[in-house]
């Protein structure tokens, strides 16, 4: 009897902790699947307004605008040298006699570039124009919200199932993905109009078609018009860089940034003004009331793990008192990490080349280098500063991660308490009635 006891007590500890892996595991596993869904919706995102400063960059590479004007102003420059030169301050007459030489070396940089971005054009516009016109990102992103929850639940499932494999043959073992409103995840509707329901906290603003008391589609414009701005501004900062050094005279930079940046607000306003919008987080930060009421509904869920009694040792001697399936439980939570104190080494001299992004985007990735012992200009040392990455709440940020937090919602017991679809005939327990803190006196996860 005593053997009998102590090979039953062993089994059931060595179970409860092979359940409690499978479910952090599969939980978390689900998880990391819904925050790449949020990461890729906000890459898709800045993918957009790439793709519309691009089209506007690639118009004016196609029109030739900026170079139509800049004729005039190098010829006012040769018409002002001789004044120039005749200066009795030398300063202003060596002025005139460098301006006619460096005349034709302008014209001919700028008649180069128009060249280059001419033939560029000619071969990416059209990409891009169709990319716009058939609206294939928010297609795109629409897909994305669709089936990521039904990726994250099958990923929960699969995890669970191979924990349950490498369990010594002690039975098969399967987990659920629930969202602390009692839904399973990837079994409700997540489609255009499912704004309000869906499990990732997204709003399609053209899709969708929200009516709320907030402004998704006022966001989503903002959002795009600042975003597009800034990637035309690194586009053009970066293309555009001899000229803002070298060849000032001929004002090119500047027609060309004027009329890239008529373009795109052409693009935005007149031809886009309702299409091809930006995804938006579904509770804005300056619309959050209940802080910690939104959280456990919006960004918190539960995994389950299901299986079935263990087989007891003296069978005639030993039974399981519970009528139910052996359940075990994780939760976790999507956030933005806190920024980290990071080593950065400044004002290095570039490497031969970057990782990645686009111009302005991401800088060169810098080499550890040793403090020399003088104070001379090669002298290297390590500076310490915060990360680059953006906090904001919104969905232009591509840092959302998951991990594990305690079981305190307060549907824990409810959700418990539910038959899982989808997974057969599984045996739950009645627990409703009890509270978080009552389930944690049986189980301190």
């Amino acid at each position: 009897m005593l053997l009998g006891m102590v090979m039953n007590v062993g089994r059931q500890v060595d179970r409860k902790v092979r359940m409690q892996n499978a479910a952090d595991a599969a939980t978390y596993s689900g998880g990391v699947m819904l925050a790449r869904g949020m990461n890729s919706l906000a890459f898709t995102n800045h993918l957009l307004c790439d793709v519309f400063a691009l089209t506007a960059y690639m118009r004016e590479a196609r029109d030739r605008d900026a170079e139509s004007f800049t004729p005039a102003v190098l010829t006012a420059w040769g018409n002002m040298a001789p004044w120039f030169a005749s200066s009795p301050f030398p300063k202003f007459a060596e002025l005139g006699q460098a301006i006619p030489p460096k005349i034709p070396l302008e014209m001919e940089m700028v008649r180069a570039f128009s060249e280059w971005s001419a033939a560029s054009s000619k071969l990416i516009l059209p990409t891009l124009e169709e990319i716009l016109a058939r609206e294939l990102i928010p297609q795109y992103q629409r897909a994305v919200v669709m089936t990521m929850p039904q990726v994250a639940q099958m990923a929960t499932r699969e995890i669970a199932r191979q924990h349950g494999l490498l369990d010594g043959g002690r039975g098969g073992l399967q987990a659920m993905l629930w969202r602390t409103t009692q839904q399973p995840v990837g079994f409700t509707d997540e489609g255009p109009g499912a704004w309000m329901t869906r499990t990732l906290p997204v709003v399609d603003p053209v899709g969708d078609l929200p009516q709320s008391a907030i402004d998704y589609v006022g966001i989503a414009v903002r959002q795009r018009h600042d975003l597009s701005h800034r990637y035309l501004n690194d586009w053009n900062d970066v293309t555009l860089h001899a000229f803002d050094t070298d060849a000032k005279m001929s004002q090119f930079s500047n027609f060309w940034r004027g009329f890239t940046c008529g373009k795109l607000d052409q693009l935005l306003n007149n031809e886009y003004p309702d299409r091809n919008l930006l995804f938006v987080i579904r509770t804005p930060r300056d619309h959050i009331v209940d802080r910690q009421g939104m959280l456990e509904r919006e960004f918190h869920w539960l995994g389950v793990a299901y299986r079935s009694h263990l087989r007891q040792t003296l069978p005639g001697l030993y039974r399981n008192p519970m009528t139910a399936d052996d359940q075990a439980y994780a939760q976790i939570a999507m956030f933005i990490p806190r920024l980290r104190l990071v080593n950065y080494l400044p004002q290095m001299p570039p490497p031969g080349g970057v990782y990645g992004g686009v111009p302005g985007d991401i800088g060169p990735t810098p080499t550890p280098g040793k403090a020399s012992t003088s104070l001379g200009e090669n002298r290297q040392i390590w500076w310490v500063r915060w990360q680059g990455n953006s906090r904001e709440w919104n969905l232009l940020n591509q840092s959302w991660t998951v991990q594990l937090v305690p079981a305190t919602t307060a549907s824990l017991g409810a959700l418990l308490s539910t038959q899982p679809p989808g997974l057969g005939n599984v045996r739950v327990p009645s627990l409703q009635q009890f509270a978080p803190q009552d389930l944690q006196r049986v189980n301190m996860h």
